[in-house]
Order: C-alpha cells, then structure tokens, then sequence
C-alpha cells in the first residue's frame, strides 16, 4: 500500500505546465471517449471552459484535433499517430526486435508480442496478430497491469526486489477472472518461478480462454528492457502443450533480442 504519511511532491521548476496540459487532453480521449465537448474535455482534464478551449483550438490548429461541424465535438485525428511512427522508427530496440518477432511470428502462427514497463503496466510496442487470435482488444499501444500478464511478469521477475515491491505497492490487484492473482505475495511466489524458469506463464488471468508465454529481454547492461510474448488460445492447445511447445520457442527469441 501507498504510504500516506508521504511528503507531496514539490512542484518541479522545469516542468512547462502547458505542455503538460496539452498531453493531458490529447489524452483523455479514448475507445470509452472518442469524441468529447468542450465541457467534457474541461471536466475530464480539470481545467475550466476557458483553459480547455484555448488547448483545444490550439491542438485543432496543429492538426492533432479536429471539431465535428455539426455536433460540435472534438476527436484525435490521424496526426497523432506520428508520435508513435518516430518512437518505433527510432527505437534500437524495435529495430533489433523485428526480426526475432516475424520469426516468431511464422514459427508458431500465434500472436506475438514486444512490450516495456510503464510504471504498473506494460505496453505493447509491436504485436503481430493471429488468425488463430481470440477476440481481444489488445492491439500495439494497449496498455494492462503488469502482475497478472505474463510479459510483465517476465519483465518483473528480472527486476531487483525493491524494485518489485514497490511496483506492487502502486498497484490496483482485481480480479479480471477466477486465475487473477489476488495479492502481492502470490505474484511474488510466481516471480521466484519465473526467474527460476527463465520465462513467466499465464493462463485465464485477464481473458477467458486466453494463454501466453513471456521471457525477458536485456540490454547492454544485462538489465531487462523489454519482453517478447505468444498469446495462444486454450481452444486449441492445453496447458500442458503450451508449457512444453512455446517455451523454449520464446526464451531463444528474447536471446537473440538481447543487447548482452
């Protein structure tokens, strides 16, 4: 748990608060929210009518919103997907990882993915998909909680203990379905085996039906950076294939990903 009794953090000097505003409304808009008036952006961001109109003019003027005429609401445009295209196309780590994961991707005709650590989250930074595929959202950008996924248990089983617990400590544990880990100390006893194992399993802990294999991917430094993935559906395999097939397949692809 938090620690209430914490100090606040004192405002940084350096922070543009502008800039800082201008992300929170691109933001704000999502699958729930992809088109928003004036008020609900004013709302969902904190800032009065006023504040938030000159944002979003602003963003409209630089292409990354666009005003509906008719109904007078604001959604992301196109242009927005920039951000993204510069980060994958200057990323050494996607670079290195594309081939590894289309490898992959032909090998096993499963769902591959290549994910980070954000906080308490991972985030899918490449994902091929599968014909095999069950219906998920889950798409390159998609953002779920690290403990109950295998690639951020990879990524966690990796990390140094301090640095664990207080990941854990930020968390929000629920209960996506009956195999959700339900507290720190069993996502600990499954980090202790996924470091034994060199890999991380889970099975039916977000999705029904939904199984995947993870192992950790290091840099220069030998510290994990990153995760590579296979989502498989339980419709076709059992979990005692998928243990002994996928593997083996997964940890020689976070190898040949790996700086060191």
């Amino acid at each position: 748990m938090k620690d209430k009794t914490a100090q606040p953090k004192r405002p940084d000097p350096l922070m543009v608060q502008s800039v800082a505003k201008a992300f929170k409304v691109l933001t704000v808009f999502d699958k729930r929210h992809a088109s928003l008036t004036m008020s609900q952006i004013a709302q969902f961001t904190d800032m009065d009518v006023s504040t938030a109109q000159r944002f979003t003019h602003t963003l409209t003027q630089l292409g990354y919103l666009r005003k509906d005429p008719v109904s007078r609401q604001f959604e992301l445009t196109i242009k927005t997907l920039d951000l993204a295209y510069h980060y994958t196309r200057s990323s050494r780590l996607v670079d290195r990882a594309m081939p590894a994961l289309q490898h992959l991707s032909k090998e096993t005709e499963e769902a591959v993915s290549l994910t980070i650590l954000d906080g308490t989250e991972i985030v899918f930074v490449t994902r091929y998909l599968s014909r095999q595929m069950l219906a998920t959202d889950v798409i390159t950008g998609s953002r779920l909680p690290a403990y109950c996924t295998s690639p951020g248990r990879a990524i966690l089983s990796r990390l140094p203990e301090t640095d664990v617990a207080n990941i854990l400590a930020d968390t929000e544990f629920k209960a996506y379905t009956p195999s959700t880990p339900s507290s720190p100390e069993v996502v600990v006893a499954l980090l202790n085996e996924a470091r034994d194992k060199g890999f991380a399993a889970a099975f039916e802990e977000i999705y029904h039906g939904d199984a995947s294999i993870a192992a950790p991917i290091t840099g220069p430094d030998g510290n994990v950076i990153a995760a590579v993935s296979v989502a498989v559906p339980l419709a076709r395999f059992s979990r005692e294939v998928i243990l002994d097939t996928f593997p083996k397949l997964v940890i020689a692809a976070a190898r040949s990903i790996s700086f060191g």
